[in-house]
């Protein structure tokens, strides 16, 4: 594994007509398997200066987005951290929202797998800042993708003790990210419908 840590944008390489046409034909055909997000573990905890969150995620890839990602289409994942006091008078109320962002492509020059991670959402147009790293496999870079270790997503100044707080999280496939093209043949097709939530009440952590 090869760690690079990008400081500035870097323009990627364009699908061709040809290729995004001819996945959106798979799409459109509705060529699909079994796949999806499992969540093995999700955990939270509380330090002096703030909230931290541990999680596991396994990721099983739809054939069609395997055909995709292994013609150089990237293909963006969310993780996403909300923390919300809850009010029975009124809506919940967010304290936090934290979101990471992941962007895995295949590099044909270098036959090797490239994940960027980001506390913002990474354009194809430009990585912009963000963390790098390089894998042999697709399976490796999608491991790495599910590993979130030690993520703070609230400081201590946002937790308020004595009130019950609810942690929300979510892990998704991000289609929006897509070329314009593949966007119109994803929708409603279960391959690109990746994701799984949960909730955690945080309210023995929070008092603590």
């Amino acid at each position: 594994m090869t760690t690079v840590f990008s400081t500035h944008c870097l323009k990627s390489a364009g699908a061709s007509l040809v290729l995004v046409l001819g996945l959106w034909l798979a799409l459109a055909a509705g060529v699909g398997a079994a796949q999806g997000v499992q969540l093995s573990e999700l955990r939270v905890q509380r330090d002096d200066d703030g909230l931290y969150l541990s999680a596991q995620v396994h990721l099983e890839l739809g054939p069609v987005v395997e055909e995709a990602m292994d013609k150089a289409i990237p293909v963006h994942f969310v993780a996403d951290a909300q923390i919300v006091r809850e009010r029975w008078y009124w809506s919940d109320e967010k304290l936090s929202d934290e979101k990471r962002y992941f962007r895995v492509a295949f590099q044909p020059l270098t036959r090797r797998w490239r994940l960027n991670t980001s506390n913002q959402p990474i354009l194809d147009s430009g990585l912009g800042v963000s963390y790098s790293q390089f894998y042999d496999s697709l399976g490796e870079a999608l491991s790495a993708v599910g590993r979130i270790s030690r993520w703070k997503i609230a400081d201590a100044a946002e937790l308020e003790p004595g009130s019950r707080q609810m942690l929300r999280f979510r892990f998704r496939l991000d289609a929006s990210q897509l070329p314009r093209a593949l966007q119109i043949g994803a929708s409603g097709q279960s391959d690109w419908s990746m994701g799984v939530e949960r909730k955690i009440d945080l309210t023995h952590e929070v008092g603590r």
